[in-house]
Order: structure tokens, then sequence, then C-alpha cells
């Protein structure tokens, strides 16, 4: 459990690190790693998240 927070967060670092690039260079490649990034990360979070809700069920 504690790997997949590791992940998760490390996940959402690695997605705001790359929308600081965007903003920094302003090439649109960092914003669409960036939003691909994030969206899968929340997607596994949320999977995640409702597996250990129905675990507790």
């Amino acid at each position: 459990m504690l790997l997949f927070r590791w992940a998760i967060l490390l996940l959402l670092l690695s997605a705001a690190v790359s929308f600081a690039f965007y903003i920094g260079t302003g090439q649109p490649r960092f914003k669409r790693y960036g939003w691909v990034v994030l969206k899968w990360t929340l997607l596994a979070a949320g999977g995640f998240f409702t597996v250990l809700i129905l675990e507790r069920i």
C-alpha cells in the first residue's frame, strides 16, 4: 500500500514538473505529457481507493 501511495505521489509530481516545463519553455509537448500523466494518475488513484473502500464493506 505504501508503494502505491509513493507511485501516485511521484506521478503527480512528474505532472507538475511537466506543467512547469511548459510554462518555462512554452512547448506544447510538455503540456500534453502533463495532462496524460495527470489523467492516468487520477484514474489509477480512483481505482486504488475504490478497492480500499470496497474492501472495508
